[in-house]
């Protein structure tokens, strides 16, 4: 089966990392006789020379006829966002591919490797000294980021939150079934001593759990969810929040492994063609200097074949190389330290590591 790639590396370190994501794919794809067609668009400041258009029409085919969306980073310099180049780039960009293809789920693994416990904020009687994985769920498509904003008066200000249960009904079927696959136990974070919204979106989670009786499900109230991440990140594996608090959470998470350039995202909607990005930025401080982390990208790429594509052993495959080359000592200069057995590497090298860690 020949399965249908959009390649849209995007602006700053887009277009090095996605190299090596690429390299690593065709990788696997000999490794276990797979077939991948990938093909290349134009997003973002990179398209703006040849459209004057950020997310051109061309684009737009291109994703609608793809069977998964391996996204770059978009976006440029602080200093010139007010080119035309750059003004709106990231909102024209990525919120308009995610209306495109009617985006509603958002994943993102905050992966925490042992080798990496010297850049977790947090200390090692905390963390404990093994790998271990917290996966944030958040719902993309509703909540107050999508209700009425406006100002009444130049003293007053109004932000309208709304769900409904169909919504809420879809994210909490998608956790249920994402904490199956794992340790079974599902965090459910809202805000329901408080929010309407919150009292249905824990209704509707309730009544979800009694379609998966080995589920253990836990409500966590979200200003209890942040000091305990703090406190205990271990205790959780698999954590569903609405929209505003997944924000808010996926941040806290985002910094336990160390560095944005570990961490791979992956979206998903209602056209069942879904987009694997990594959690960080387009980076043009360091675009084209080759010292960029291609894992956060490698790890998205990974996890397109787990989810789009259901190939479980080459995604496993792919993750098991990430973390011998973190055993190996292998080091981008965002996760390097100066320390006997460490080894700082390129880009490329990073890459080159991977590929033949999945070779073995």
């Amino acid at each position: 089966m020949m399965m249908k790639i959009a390649v849209l590396p995007g602006d700053g370190i887009g277009e090095e990392v996605m190299k090596e994501a690429l390299k690593v794919l065709k990788k696997v794809e000999a490794k276990f006789n797979l077939h991948f067609d990938f093909t290349h668009g134009l997003i973002g400041g990179a398209a703006w020379p040849q459209y004057k258009n950020h997310f051109p029409q061309e684009t737009q085919d291109l994703v609608l006829d793809s069977d998964a969306i391996l996204f770059g980073s978009v976006g440029g310099p602080v200093d010139a966002q007010s080119e035309p180049k750059w003004k709106d780039c990231e909102k024209n960009s990525i919120l308009s591919i995610r209306k495109l293809l009617g985006l509603t789920v958002n994943l993102r693994p905050a992966p925490i490797y042992k080798e990496l416990l010297d850049f977790c904020p947090l200390k090692t009687e905390i963390t404990g000294t093994e790998n271990f994985e917290i996966l944030v769920i958040r719902e993309l498509s509703g909540g107050i980021y999508f209700g009425e904003h406006s100002r009444p008066t130049v003293d007053t200000a109004k932000d309208v939150a709304e769900y409904d249960r169909k919504t809420i009904a879809h994210i909490a079927k998608f956790a249920f079934e994402s904490a199956m696959k794992r340790s079974k136990k599902l965090t459910s974070v809202d805000k329901a001593n408080v929010l309407e919204t919150s009292r249905l979106w824990r209704e509707v989670f309730e009544d979800t759990a009694k379609e998966y009786p080995e589920v253990k499900l836990e409500n966590v109230l979200v200003d209890n969810m942040v000091q305990q991440l703090v406190k205990n990140p271990r205790q959780f594996d698999v954590i569903a929040c609405p929209n505003l608090f997944g924000d808010i959470v996926s941040d806290l998470t985002s910094v336990l492994p160390g560095s944005l350039g570990m961490l791979g995202s992956a979206s998903f909607g209602n056209k069942n063609i879904h987009l694997y990005e990594p959690s960080g930025g387009s980076a043009p401080d360091i675009a084209g200097k080759g010292i960029a982390n291609p894992i956060a990208q490698i790890l998205s790429a990974s996890m397109m074949l787990r989810h789009s594509f259901h190939l479980v052993d080459a995604a496993d495959a792919i993750e098991n190389a990430v973390s011998e080359v973190m055993k190996n000592g292998l080091r981008t200069g965002d996760i390097y330290q100066k320390k006997e057995g460490l080894k700082l590497v390129g880009t490329v090298e990073m890459g080159d590591a991977i590929c033949a860690n999945i070779s073995l």
